[in-house]
């Protein structure tokens, strides 16, 4: 099985009568020529390490390469345990894991990079977040992953993914894009529905550029994953509910 765009993934799903994280596992395992039981271990694996890069943020005292950022997911969790966020729990838990992935990564600590190293956080902020708040398994979460990497692979092979090249809206706007869809399956979208919920994070983004500041893309990298979750939430809340389809 193999897709190229969003209208062929569709057609994949309602001729196999799969969820695009189906459509995609098959993917990786028979196009790939990767076996099931390899498919799902790179896969746990990579969820383990979006999972202790969220906790090493919370426990550990990081400061970046270049000295710009450090320290800001253990403020915002601990306003969020105080009870002082405006945002509400699940969100505020989502956008401190969101920005403690990107002080791991510009802290030299091992991330995924969901779809870039710039963008590492949106996909495990979310998703984490929405775990510990509603009690899914890791099984899952594996799963919206793949929903999310069929996502992040129609996007890189029909566009980019690539700050420099597309923009800041090409790495959040795509993170921002895999978390929505993927968490639409969460909640029991059809694939039509994650794909909506996609569309709808990329077009909310459009035009973001990248703009370092002192050469470096530590700040504006980590605060635009704190607004790319909230994208996320948004753009997955509209697909759901059928607005902006």
């Amino acid at each position: 099985m193999n897709f190229t765009n969003g209208s062929t993934l569709l057609k994949s799903c309602h001729r196999h009568q799969c969820p695009i994280s189906e459509a995609m596992f098959r993917r990786e395992t028979t196009y790939l020529e990767n076996t099931p039981e390899e498919t799902e271990a790179r896969m746990h694996h990579a969820w383990e390490i979006m999972k202790d890069a969220v906790r090493t943020a919370l426990e550990k005292e990081l400061t970046s390469v270049g000295g710009l950022i450090g320290g800001e997911a253990r403020k915002l969790n601990a306003r969020r345990l105080a009870g002082k966020s405006i945002s509400g729990p699940l969100t505020a838990k989502a956008i401190a894991y969101a920005m403690g992935v990107l002080e791991v990564n510009a802290s030299m600590g091992l991330i995924v990079a969901a779809p870039t190293a710039g963008s590492s956080g949106v996909l495990p902020g979310v998703l984490l977040a929405v775990q510990e708040e509603h009690g899914f398994s890791d099984a899952e979460m594996e799963k919206a992953l793949f929903n999310a990497g069929a996502i992040g692979y129609i996007i890189s092979r029909n566009a980019t993914v690539a700050g420099a090249e597309g923009g800041c809206q090409a790495e959040v706007g795509t993170a921002s894009a895999m978390a929505a869809a993927g968490l639409c399956q969460m909640l029991y979208g059809s694939p039509e529905t994650c794909l909506t919920a996609a569309s709808i994070a990329l077009g909310n983004l459009l035009g973001l550029v990248c703009d370092p500041v002192g050469g470096l893309v530590e700040f504006p990298c980590q605060n635009r994953n704190a607004i790319g979750v909230a994208n996320a939430f948004t753009s997955a809340q509209l697909a759901l509910s059928s607005v902006g389809s």
